[in-house]
Parts: structure tokens; C-alpha cells; sequence
């Protein structure tokens, strides 16, 4: 399969939303309206097959000065094993270096998907307490995922959080 990687726009949010569907279905990804999409978008990126089709999104947010997470990475399911979603997380990777974080987050299934990109996964903290203090003020539920609050465990149950250092 051909496909470009490419930052998304507004007008990608329509796919972006159908291809998160079947993960947030299947409790895999936590669900997102769609005008968190349209305030997000600035954050995906998309892979775009040559019939202009979305067929695989993932988003970098900047949750501190050193840490961003991957989120929202997901393939459209004819279009697994294509590669798209090694791209479209490579970008990702490449953006975080960009953005001069050090250090990459997710909270995933996907152990070994994660893993062949250096990943690894932890279970210490990650943030100290004073940086605790801060997050914990976030109305974000990936930031609540995140800091592992009592809230969102159903959300995180099974999950593996990975890790990555730039």
C-alpha cells in the first residue's frame, strides 16, 4: 500500500473519528467528541492512502516540559501490517524531537508493536511530586490516565505504559 504521512487538518477529523470508532468500541482507546477531535487536531498526524483516504492517525500531546504522550494511534483494520501505523508513530517520534521533549509516553495493548520502536515499559513514576501537583489540574482524561487516578482505572485496566527516551 502507498501512503503519505501528514499533518492533519479540520477536514480529516470526520475519518479521524471513524477510524477510533472500533478501538473505543472495544474499550481499546478512550472515546473522544468530536469537538475535542477539532481542538486536537493540530496534534495528529494522518497517513493518507493515494485515494485520499485516511487510513491510520496517532497524536502527540504535550503533557510537560520533557514528556509528551502518544495517543490515539490507530490503523483502519483492512490496512493493518501496511506499515501506516509505523509511520504514522515515527512521525509522531520525530515530532517530540522537534519539539524538544526527551521523553515519550503511552499507555497501550500493544506491547510488542510499542517495543520495536524502542519503547519500554515501566512502573515507576514518571513525573516527580511538584510536577504531580501541576498535571493533577488537568481536565484532560489522558493526563488522568496518565497519573494513574482512581477514576480512570476502568479506562486502564490491562494496559501496559510504555516509555520511550529520545
Amino acid at each position: 500500500m502507498t501512503f503519505s504521512v501528514r499533518r492533519a487538518r479540520t477536514a480529516d477529523v470526520t475519518g479521524i473519528a471513524q477510524l477510533l470508532a472500533p478501538y473505543v468500541a472495544e474499550r481499546i482507546l478512550l472515546g473522544k467528541e468530536r469537538v475535542d477531535l477539532f481542538e486536537q487536531v493540530q496534534e495528529f498526524r494522518v497517513a493518507e492512502a493515494v485515494s485520499n483516504e485516511v487510513v491510520a492517525c496517532g497524536a502527540l500531546h504535550v503533557m510537560w516540559e520533557d514528556l509528551a504522550e502518544v495517543r490515539s494511534l490507530a490503523v483502519a483494520p483492512e490496512n493493518r501490517r501496511s506499515g501506516a501505523g509505523s509511520a504514522v508513530l515515527e512521525r509522531l517520534v520525530t515530532d517530540a524531537r522537534e519539539l524538544g521533549v526527551s521523553r515519550v509516553f503511552c499507555l497501550t495493548f500493544e506491547v510488542d508493536f510499542f517495543s520495536r520502536f524502542g519503547f519500554e515499559p515501566v512502573t515507576d513514576e514518571l513525573v516527580d511530586d511538584k510536577v504531580f501537583a501541576e498535571l493533577i489540574r488537568s481536565h484532560d482524561e489522558g493526563v488522568a490516565e496518565f497519573l494513574d487516578l482512581a477514576r480512570v482505572k476502568p479506562n486502564t485496566l490491562g494496559n501496559t505504559r510504555m516509555l520511550l527516551h529520545l
